[in-house]
């Protein structure tokens, strides 16, 4: 008898392949150490289903000297109703999603990094329950993987996801 395998599927994005989810905090204390060396792509997810409180002012780095806070209307704007996926990130090159992700989470811990992506999780009041999983991608560039989740995003939300800002 043959195994069926469960699809799970989240905002359009099938997630076989991706990484068990991790919390923003667990990735905070842990240093990214779990997170492979390798290229790939990232989604950040929020579970929660009541629509989100925003902070006035981010908890973000200041990289060169720059608040990454956004005003609460831009934020409101950005929101897509009904989604789980709150940005979907990519990690190329020689140090892959080790180094994206964990200047990502230095850079929500209020480091001064140059990780300016996605910045608006970090006006979100939940942010620190948020999710993250990550899936290695090794036959083709990160970046086309990237686009390729947002655009499955985009049918079924009619937009990019909350902190997905430009293509």
């Amino acid at each position: 008898m043959a195994l069926l395998e469960k699809v799970i599927m989240l905002d359009g994005i099938e997630l076989a392949g991706f990484s068990t989810p991790v919390s923003i905090v667990d990735l905070q204390a842990s240093c990214c150490q779990q997170i492979p060396r390798e290229p790939g792509v990232y989604l950040i997810v929020r579970l929660a289903t009541t629509p989100p409180q925003y902070l006035e002012h981010s908890e973000a780095g200041r990289f060169k000297g720059k608040d990454p806070s956004v005003s609460l209307d831009v934020l409101e704007g950005s929101w897509a109703p009904g989604a789980s996926i709150v940005y979907i990130g990519k990690a190329g090159g020689r140090k892959g999603l080790y180094q994206r992700l964990k200047q990502y989470m230095d850079f929500g811990a209020g480091e001064p990094v140059g990780h300016r992506g996605g910045r608006y999780i970090w006006q979100l009041s939940d942010h620190r329950d948020l999710l993250v999983c990550w899936r290695a991608v090794l036959d083709r560039p990160a970046r086309d993987v990237e686009r390729g989740l947002i655009a499955r995003f985009a049918g079924v939300h009619g937009c990019r996801p909350f902190a997905n800002l430009v293509d």
